[in-house]
């Protein structure tokens, strides 16, 4: 392993607001899990005990301690998944790649998971392929999402993948639009609320394309924080019931213009959300 490219990534952010994660988010990216060596190596530049930085990374899912592959497949076995027959699903995807939840296909490809809840239980049984959702799957379309997901070159451009679509959203409190078409982003308006953080306060648009995560903020925010989330208009606080699946920080809700609830996390750099249709 080279150790100077390690050490390049913590000297990056060592010193930095949540250096942790963004240290072990830049190894992920790296090497596409979380090899033991890098994580020694990286406990003796911070000075930080290894105990804290496998802490770290067992409470957030997105960091594996086994390589994974080029794409990330992921079947949804909750209750209301489970009961529209998921299992089967889960089991196709099994036969086909020829590995089971947890592996990686030998071409390093794709890696196969099971998971408890996606958060969209209306559209289930779920698949989700690198955080993209494809509701209803049956076993017949195992291999057109398989197909689908290999053949594919990078998503670079979200107004092209038909698995991204825009929504219209209101404050759950006065109910006044929180659309701002005057500053779109990614040729869509845009979500705006207002957040804080310690002492800062100001404006946060949101990407109103489901499924990208694009936002634009008028002061920087460091990794990890979590914010409050305020309506701009009648300045309520936007903290819904639940918390993130992912990170357990508290989620943000927003109505769907037309019926539903749209839940993102508050923490800033996760990628939870919720979509209730």
């Amino acid at each position: 392993m080279n150790t100077a490219e390690i050490q390049g990534i913590v000297a990056k952010h060592q010193g930095h607001p949540g250096e942790v994660l963004s240290i072990l988010e830049d190894l992920q990216s790296r090497f596409s899990y979380l090899p033991e060596e890098a994580l020694r190596f990286v406990a003796e530049k911070t000075g930080r005990p290894l105990r804290d930085l496998y802490g770290v990374a067992t409470f957030y899912k997105m960091f594996s301690f086994r390589p994974r592959g080029k794409h990330l497949v992921s079947v949804c076995l909750g209750t209301a998944c489970h009961v529209r027959r998921a299992t089967l699903v889960a089991e196709e995807f099994e036969q086909k790649l020829a590995v089971k939840p947890g592996e990686t296909t030998p071409d390093k490809q794709i890696t196969l998971e099971t998971v408890n809840c996606v958060g969209a239980c209306a559209l289930g049984p779920i698949v989700v392929v690198d955080g993209h959702y494809f509701p209803n799957v049956k076993r017949t379309t195992v291999q057109k999402i398989l197909e689908r997901t290999r053949n594919e070159g990078p998503r670079d451009d979200p107004n092209k993948d038909p698995r991204i679509f825009p929504v219209e959203v209101r404050c759950p409190r006065c109910n006044h639009t929180l659309m701002d078409p005057e500053n779109p982003l990614e040729g869509h308006p845009s979500v705006r609320v207002t957040i804080s953080f310690g002492a800062n306060h100001g404006c946060l648009r949101l990407s109103s394309l489901y499924g990208s995560f694009t936002i634009a903020c008028d002061f920087e925010t460091p990794p990890d924080a979590v914010v409050h989330f305020f309506c701009p208009y009648c300045h309520a606080e936007l903290l819904g019931a639940t918390s993130c699946m992912e990170c357990a920080a508290p989620m943000v809700p927003m109505v769907i213009e037309g019926g539903g609830i749209v839940q993102i996390c508050s923490r800033y750099g996760c990628k939870g959300h919720l979509l209730d249709l």
